[in-house]
């Protein structure tokens, strides 16, 4: 089974070319998905122990914990700390259901991959990218988005230029929805042929 890593910086188009993975066939493991489940779940007294009164009716309250470490490192390190060993065992259970079921090709949406040193999890990576006016166009569109916001997010990620040199496969969704999918599905006929994953 190829496992195919999927990220690029906020605003570039991940979260649209994963569906696309999907709608070719091929299931995807998405980490901003994985954690919306666990904020809900077994992530909030985790979350609400090291952050108290960031939780609501046994979830995570996502405007009031971004109060709490937006713009505070040791703060995001230590949410950092409880999220990604659960995101990652999400991640590891997916694999195994799809490993087990004979898909041939898998996709992890991780939108840290690099940051997080993500690379020795996958077999070939894909980053998406735009221009950095398409960029920031879509991120300020975004309800809460700020330029400050933009800025900040941007300091903790790998840019993007050394991301696509890392790359196995670079896909430019700063053109229309029809050139991303065909990039979608060229690469997924590269890697598989025409022998499309099973859903987990």
């Amino acid at each position: 089974m190829i496992v195919l890593g999927l990220t690029g910086s906020i605003g570039m188009g991940k979260s649209t070319t994963a569906r696309m993975f999907a709608e070719a066939g091929v299931p995807v493991h998405d980490s901003d998905e994985a954690v919306h489940r666990l904020y809900a779940g077994k992530a909030a007294p985790l979350v609400e122990a090291t952050f108290p009164g960031t939780t609501r009716s046994g979830s995570v309250d996502r405007s009031k914990l971004a109060e709490r470490v937006l713009g505070d490192a040791a703060a995001l390190k230590r949410l950092e700390a409880i999220i990604h060993p659960l995101v990652r065992a999400d991640a590891d259970a997916f694999l195994a259901r799809n490993r087990a079921a004979g898909a041939p090709l898998v996709v992890l949406d991780i939108p840290l991959l690099f940051e997080t040193g993500g690379r020795d999890r996958v077999d070939k990576v894909v980053v998406v990218t735009a221009s950095a006016e398409i960029q920031r166009a879509r991120v300020l569109a975004r309800p809460g988005l700020s330029e400050e916001k933009l800025a900040s997010i941007l300091a903790r990620q790998v840019p993007d230029a050394e991301k696509r040199s890392q790359a196995d496969f670079v896909i430019d969704t700063g053109q229309d929805f029809d050139a991303a999918r065909a990039a979608v599905n060229a690469i997924v006929a590269e890697l598989v042929g025409d022998k499309a994953g099973k859903p987990a």
